[in-house]
Parts: C-alpha cells; sequence; structure tokens
C-alpha cells in the first residue's frame, strides 16, 4: 500500500511516519516540502503521484493566530482538505483528514457523538468545520478522524510546557474549567489503519476519560517525581478559563469525544489517558 502523508514534521504527522515506514511505502511531506497554503502547488505535487491513501495529518493549529489570520486559516483547514479530497477522488484514493474537538462549542456538557452538529466559536474551529464539510462533500470513502489534546514525543504540547515550566519555577497554574481527552500520537497510529479500507464518514478517537488542563498537568507532574525528575513546582495550582485575558480566540468549555463508535467498529476500548501519558513520559523522558 502507499500511503501520502502531509504535515509529516509535526507532532501527529512525525508519529504516523515512524510508525508506518517498515509497514507501508510512505511519502511524508513536511511544511517545507508542501505548504497547503499553496494549492497550485499542492495539485501540481500530488497530481502527478500515485498513491492508495492521503493522509492530512497538517494544519493551521494556532488558535488566536487563526484570528488574526482568518483568510490563511480557511485556505488551509478548509480549502486545502478539499483540494486533497478532489485529488483523491479523481485517483480513487482514501482521504483520511485530521480534525478536532474545536468544531464544538462546548455547551452539551457530555461527551460529543459523530452526529452532534458542529457549532464552533473562533475562527480556527469553523475552518476546521468547514474542511471537514468539503472533504466529505467531495466523496463517501473519506474520512475526517476528530481528537483532542494531541500530545507525542515529535512536538512539545502542553503536558511537555508544564513540565518545563515546572521544573524551573516554584508556582504554576492551569485552567481547572475547561475539559476534554489527551490524546497520545502513538495510539492514533496503531488504531488508524484498521481504517484504510473502510466506509468514510467521521470518527472520533481520543484516550479514555476526561480531565481539565489543572488535572493533566498535575499528573504529568506526579508522574515525573515518580520518575525521579526533579521539580521545583509541586502542585499545579488553578485559574479559571475567563482570566485568560491575552487570548484572542474563545475555546470551548467542554469538548469531550464520545468513542462509542470507535468502540462498536473495533470492538475495542481507547486505553485510559493518564496510561497513554505515563507510558508517554516514561519512555522519552527516559529512553532504553
Amino acid at each position: 500500500m502507499k500511503i501520502i502523508l502531509t504535515g509529516a514534521g509535526g507532532r501527529l504527522g512525525a508519529a504516523l511516519v515512524r510508525e508506518y515506514r517498515e509497514k507501508f511505502e510512505v511519502t511524508g511531506f513536511d511544511h517545507a516540502q508542501l505548504d497547503l497554503a499553496n494549492l497550485d502547488r499542492v495539485r501540481d505535487r500530488l497530481g502527478a503521484t500515485e498513491f492508495d491513501v492521503l493522509i492530512n495529518a497538517a494544519a493551521f493549529t494556532n488558535v488566536d493566530l487563526c484570528e488574526k489570520e482568518p483568510e490563511q486559516a480557511f485556505r488551509i483547514n478548509a480549502e486545502a482538505p478539499r483540494v486533497l479530497a478532489e485529488i483523491c477522488r479523481d485517483k480513487n484514493a482514501k482521504l483520511i483528514h485530521f480534525s478536532t474537538d474545536y468544531v464544538f462549542d462546548g455547551e452539551k456538557g457530555e461527551p460529543y457523538v459523530e452526529e452532534d452538529e458542529a457549532r464552533p466559536i473562533s475562527v480556527y474551529g469553523q475552518s476546521k468545520s468547514e474542511g471537514e464539510e468539503k472533504v466529505l462533500a467531495m466523496h463517501d470513502r473519506h474520512l475526517v478522524v476528530r481528537v483532542s489534546w494531541v500530545f507525542g514525543p515529535d512536538r512539545p504540547s502542553f503536558v511537555d510546557a508544564m513540565i518545563k515550566r515546572a521544573r524551573e519555577e516554584e508556582h504554576i497554574e492551569a485552567i481547572a474549567d475547561k475539559f476534554s481527552a489527551p490524546t497520545y500520537t502513538g495510539d492514533i497510529a496503531k488504531m488508524l489503519p484498521r481504517f484504510f479500507d473502510v466506509e468514510g464518514g467521521i470518527l472520533h478517537f481520543a484516550n479514555a476519560g476526561e480531565c481539565t488542563w489543572q488535572e493533566y498537568a498535575q499528573f504529568g507532574l506526579d508522574c515525573c517525581r515518580s520518575l525521579g525528575i526533579r521539580l521545583k513546582a509541586k502542585a499545579v495550582g488553578a485559574i479559571k478559563l475567563k482570566e485568560m485575558k491575552n487570548w484572542v480566540a474563545r475555546r470551548p468549555v467542554y469538548s469531550v469525544l464520545s468513542t462509542a463508535k470507535y468502540i462498536a467498529l473495533t470492538g475495542t476500548t481507547p486505553r485510559n489517558w493518564r496510561d497513554a501519558v505515563g507510558e508517554y513520559l516514561k519512555d522519552f523522558y527516559f529512553p532504553k
């Protein structure tokens, strides 16, 4: 099987390349090699390439910058996926396009299922939601995979940033009234191939459970201490979402993704986010 992977230099894309390069014929493009903002270049480069599956792990993900550069956000997060979907349709290839929990407004108060209406409250969420629509409208074989709070070894994420701060500062804080679920890039990479040959649509995937950023950060610190990592901060203080005055974009308060559909399709339940975070910290802060 020939796989093309866009966003290969990012946190998720790099994990996918690492997982698949020994199993499939994989060609990865990072931002420098294929800028999704250049739609003509995308058409020329990918239109001349033969493949069976195209995985799009590239996106404009800076939530606040999207508010300041909406045209760029929609070009990369909505128009580029449309072009990718069109190329795949013409080649009778499958597109797997990654999206986000930020397509929801966070008002539901319980885990979101795939059938829930997308009601984004930021330019980032709006652009990602539009990208989903364009992908799914192009071909019923294409698949949109929504994930949340993605972490992994290839680029620092929230938990890495909090650990870094805890090493340097005695007092650190994190938001205690915003809920979702961390999702490990390694777990995404392992589960995805079972969907290479199935019908398209929308699929939610995240590690099991839910937490606030404060709980997530505190668990990360607790893991570090159990591993013998010296930290200056022992506890993560609580702050409220409304206190983040420097943020430009609104964020959904509760954006936990239900994985009931994934469980029904596969017969397996994603492991708890604590298990995934604990493994990540152990394996990549203390490589064998």
